[in-house]
């Protein structure tokens, strides 16, 4: 396998994402974001976070933040991995989560 498709195939997987954006959207925008759960922060701005199927679906719902017109501020893929044991190997007790951003 070539180093292009493994980097495909790491997108084309079901993976956790927060989206970010400006201002407070009304719950019954919810539908339209592909199950993904809108929390209304303090702040005043929305996330929205929950599993994307692939990178298709994350596009869909970045195309839907731009057709409603609000404000994106930033796409976070979150991704868990197994921590490691002092002598190498993975522990099933704790997970540590990565985040990679954009905006």
């Amino acid at each position: 396998m070539s180093e292009a498709d493994a980097s495909k195939e790491e997108y084309d997987d079901p993976t956790p994402y927060e989206i970010h954006i400006k201002g407070h959207l009304d719950d019954r925008w919810a539908d339209r974001f592909g199950g993904l759960t809108l929390t209304r922060e303090q702040n005043g701005d929305t996330l929205l976070s929950g599993t994307v199927v692939d990178q298709a679906a994350l596009y869909g719902l970045l195309r839907t933040v731009r057709d409603l017109g609000v404000r994106l501020l930033s796409v976070t893929r979150l991704q868990s991995e197994p921590a490691e044991a002092p002598d190498g190997s993975p522990e099933n007790t704790a997970h540590h989560s990565t985040k990679e951003t954009q905006q």
